[in-house]
């Protein structure tokens, strides 16, 4: 079955035709702390990435998309980024999964929110 998902889906693996690619004029460069793969076509100016797992370009960390973006010539593994002690951890998109942030009075929580502070008037049809 995963050899068929090659053929037909993108989102949940690389495609036949990326493999393909890759496997002829791909060199790898690097991978991120999540699995995903960086390559680089051999004497070219393309740049990808393979992800490990499901196909979401906010699991990209911001040294490895700098690269990507050619905002950086050498790869994170050539020249790594100095970390501030300030900055956090990267974090994808949680949109729509269970880690996603739910605000107080969301339907997910309580479901009810804090009492308004008497500022807001709600509109009442005439």
């Amino acid at each position: 079955m995963k050899f068929l998902s090659h053929f037909f889906t993108w989102w949940n693996d690389y495609t036949l035709g990326t493999w393909w690619y890759t496997f002829r004029k791909g060199e790898k460069v690097g991978e991120d702390d999540q699995g995903n793969a960086y390559y680089r076509e051999k004497g070219g100016r393309r740049r990808w990435v393979i992800y490990k797992g499901d196909v979401e370009a906010s699991r990209v960390p911001p040294e490895w998309h700098a690269w990507l973006h050619r905002t950086v010539a050498e790869t994170p593994v050539e020249a790594p980024p100095q970390v501030k002690p300030w900055e956090a951890e990267h974090q994808p998109n949680l949109t729509g999964q269970a880690g996603a942030y739910f605000p107080p009075g969301s339907l997910t929580q309580s479901g009810t929110r804090e009492k308004a502070t008497g500022d807001y008037e709600a509109w009442k049809p005439e």
